[in-house]
């Protein structure tokens, strides 16, 4: 497992491997590291998994199941029960830190532009760091730049 996980040397050899998804296999934090190691609202995978199955965890705004689902750089992680939302954030030491941040900042989240092209029938689109693709962008926006991206409405705020 990466070191920026944090896991501890006596709790056992095994990690879980990150799906599929948006984040890279070492820029992500799955699920289940999330709610058992960090934030503690489980012991077992057993119990992360009854968590997740009841559909308690919403990770920017859409609920997921899966316990290895990949979180990653500047995702908020939402726990319905608890009314709860987290930002993932690098710490100064290039670790994951769940930051909590209040419910006004729980819809948006910074979004880096790592490819900017032009689709089918000469759609222009960008691509971001997390896999989204926004269709019919400013043409200010080159590709490194930041943008403020809404979740919820799927727009970008700012940039």
């Amino acid at each position: 497992a990466p070191n920026h996980w944090l896991l501890d040397k006596l709790s056992g050899v095994w990690a879980p491997r990150p799906s599929p998804g948006p984040h890279k296999l070492r820029e992500c934090l799955p699920l289940i590291i999330m709610l058992r190691n960090r934030l503690k609202y489980a012991l077992t995978a057993r119990e992360v998994k009854m968590i997740t199955m009841s559909r308690h965890i919403r990770v920017d705004g859409k609920v997921r199941t899966d316990t290895k689902f990949p979180c990653g750089y500047q995702d908020v992680v939402t726990i319905n029960r608890t009314g709860e939302h987290f930002r993932l954030i690098y710490d100064v030491k290039g670790r994951f830190h769940l930051h909590r941040i209040p419910f006004e900042e729980a819809n948006w989240k910074l979004l880096k532009i790592t490819k900017k092209a032009i689709g089918a029938r000469g759609i222009p689109y960008i691509v971001t760091h997390d896999g989204r693709t926004i269709p019919y962008p400013d043409p200010i926006y080159k590709i490194h730049d930041t943008i403020k991206y809404d979740f919820l409405k799927n727009k970008i705020i700012d940039h």
